[in-house]
C-alpha cells in the first residue's frame, strides 16, 4: 500500500510475489493502529512542552517546589522528566495492547511497568545531573554555555560507551551462544569482514517479545554479536547470517563510531544555539523570567530543544535510512546470497508484522529504515562487484 499523488492509496504487493494479501493486510492494520500512537504521543509531549516553555506555566510549575536553589533545580528535572512519561504513558500503553492483539507481546503487564520504572531509573539521575550542571554554570559565568556544550559532548561520547555494558543488562539477560555451526559461521563472517569481536551472546528478547532482530554493539575489546533468542529459534542459520552481516556492515562503515562522535558534535552545537535560543528576552519574558540563570527558565530550554529536536528529526531519519540501505549493500556483498536476503527480509516483515509498503509521506517523516519491499528490490537488484 502506498499514496499516489493525490493522496490516495494503492494496493500495492498482493501480486509482485513477495507478500500475500493476507500479509500485507495484517501489516497495514498495525501500521495503522501504531503509528497514529506514536505520532499522538510525540505531539502531545511537544504540545506539553511548548505550553510550559512559553508561558510563564513552567517557571510557576518549578517555582512551587521552593525558594531554595536547589529545590528548583532538582524539581525542574523531576518535572522535565515525569511529565512527559506520564503523558505518554496512556499512548505506549495503547500501542502494547495493539501490538498484543496481533501477537507481538509476551510480557506480562507487570514486566511492561518494571520496564518503564527502569528507564526512569536511568533518565532522572541523567537529568538531575545535567540541571544542577548547566544552572550551576549559568550562576558562575556569562561563558557557562562552552563548558555545557563540551560537557554534553563528553557525556555523549560516555553514555554510547557505557550503554552495551551498563544499560543492556538492566533490560535484558545475556547469554553466550553454545558452541556450534551457527556460532562458527557468525565469527567467521565477522573475521572474514575484518571486525574482531569479542563473543556471540544471546538475548533472552522472548520475554517481551515475539519479534526478531540481532545486532553488534560495543567498542573495541567489548564489542559483540548479540542475537535475539526469538530470530534463533525462527530464522534459518543462513538469514541469522545475513541480519548479523547487516549489522557488521554498521561496523566496518564506522556508523556506530561516526554517529556517536557527529551526535556529540551534534550535542555540542546544540547546546551554543539553545544557549543563544533561551537568553532572548521576548522568549525569558514569554516564560516569565528574569534571566537564563534562574532554574524557574528550564522548561523554556526543554521547548527550545524539543522544537529543535522536531525540526531536525527528518533530515536524521533520512541519513539513517541512507546508512541501513548502505548495510544492506553491505551484506550482500559479504554474504553473495540475495535469494537468501529476500527470504530474511521477509521472514523479518511477516514475523514483526511490518507494513511492506507504508505510505509515502510518513515513511519519509518518521521512519529509520528503508521500507521492507524497498530491500527486497534491492536485493534483486543486486549484482555481485566485479574485482
Amino acid at each position: 500500500m502506498s499514496t499516489d499523488a493525490g493522496g490516495r492509496e494503492r494496493q500495492e504487493g498482493a501480486g509482485d510475489g513477495e507478500f500475500s494479501t493476507e500479509e500485507v493486510a495484517r501489516g497495514r492494520a498495525l501500521y495503522r493502529r501504531v503509528w497514529p500512537l506514536a505520532v499522538g504521543a510525540s505531539a502531545a509531549t511537544l504540545a506539553l512542552t511548548l505550553v510550559l516553555g512559553l508561558t510563564p506555566a513552567g517557571a510557576g510549575l518549578v517555582g512551587a517546589f521552593g525558594h531554595a536553589w536547589a529545590a528548583r533545580v532538582a524539581g525542574a528535572a523531576v518535572t522535565l522528566v515525569l511529565l512527559p512519561m506520564l503523558l505518554e504513558l496512556p499512548f505506549a500503553a495503547r500501542g502494547r495492547v495493539e501490538r498484543d492483539r496481533f501477537g507481538l507481546v509476551t510480557q506480562g503487564w507487570g514486566g511492561w511497568a518494571v520496564d518503564r520504572l527502569r528507564g526512569l531509573l536511568i533518565s532522572l539521575p541523567l537529568a538531575l545531573g545535567a540541571m544542577f550542571a548547566v544552572y550551576a554554570l549559568a550562576g558562575v559565568t556569562r561563558w557557562w554555555w562552552v563548558w555545557a556544550a563540551l560537557g554534553a559532548a563528553a557525556m555523549t561520547l560516555l553514555l554510547s560507551f557505557l550503554a552495551p555494558l551498563v544499560f543492556e543488562p538492566l533490560f535484558n539477560r545475556f547469554t553466550p551462544m553454545q558452541p556450534g555451526p551457527l556460532r562458527d559461521a557468525l565469527l567467521a563472517l565477522a573475521a572474514r569482514d575484518g571486525v574482531a569481536v569479542r563473543d556471540v551472546l544471546v538475548a533472552d528478547a522472548s520475554r517481551r517479545t515475539t519479534a526478531l532482530n540481532a545486532y553488534v554493539s560495543g567498542f573495541g575489546r567489548t564489542r559483540r554479536i548479540v542475537a535475539y533468542d526469538t530470530l534463533l529459534a525462527t530464522a534459518e542459520p543462513r538469514e541469522v547470517e545475513l541480519v548479523v552481516a547487516h549489522e557488521l556492515g554498521h561496523v566496518v562503515h564506522r556508523d556506530v563510531l561516526r554517529g556517536t562522535v557527529l551526535g556529540a558534535v551534534g550535542a555540542g552545537l546544540g547546546v551554543c544555539v539553545l544557549a543563544a535560543v533561551v537568553s532572548w528576552r521576548p522568549l525569558l519574558d514569554a516564560a516569565g523570567v528574569a534571566r537564563f540563570a534562574d532554574p524557574r527558565s528550564a522548561w523554556l530550554l526543554a521547548a527550545a530543544a524539543a522544537v529543535g529536536g522536531a525540526l531536525a528529526g527528518p533530515f536524521g531519519r533520512a541519513l539513517s535510512r541512507r546508512i541501513e540501505r548502505r548495510a544492506d549493500v553491505h551484506a550482500l556483498d559479504l554474504t553473495a546470497a540475495p535469494a537468501e536476503f529476500v527470504a530474511m527480509q521477509r521472514r523479518l516483515t511477516v514475523t514483526n508484522v511490518a507494513h511492506p509498503y507504508p505510505p509515502r509521506l510518513p515513511h519519509l517523516l518518521l521512519s529509520t529504515h528503508p521500507a521492507p519491499a524497498e530491500r527486497i528490490r534491492l536485493a534483486r537488484t543486486w549484482r555481485p562487484r566485479a574485482h
